[in-house]
C-alpha cells in the first residue's frame, strides 16, 4: 500500500504553486520592527509600511529576512 504525500512536501514553485495563507497573516509581524504587516497580492509580498521593506513570498511561503526583503518607499 502506498502512503498518501505529507502536508509538509512542497509542490515545485510555479503557477499552480499554492498562495499565501491570509490567517498566517494575523501571526507575523515585521522582524525589524514588530508592526503589523499587509499583503500585496499581486506582488507576493509582506509590506511592512513602519520599515519601509517589503518581504517576498516564494512558493507560499514568506521570506522573513531583513536581509532578504527589498526597500520600499
Amino acid at each position: 500500500m502506498s502512503q498518501p504525500p505529507q502536508g509538509d512536501q512542497l509542490e515545485p514553485e510555479d503557477s499552480a504553486a499554492p498562495g499565501f495563507d491570509r490567517h498566517m497573516l494575523e501571526a507575523l509581524v515585521c522582524p525589524a520592527t514588530q508592526a503589523q504587516l499587509t499583503y500585496d497580492a499581486e506582488r507576493q509580498e509582506l509590506i511592512s509600511r513602519a520599515a519601509h521593506l517589503a518581504y517576498p513570498i516564494r512558493g507560499g511561503i514568506p521570506i522573513m529576512l531583513v536581509d532578504q526583503a527589498r526597500e520600499v518607499d
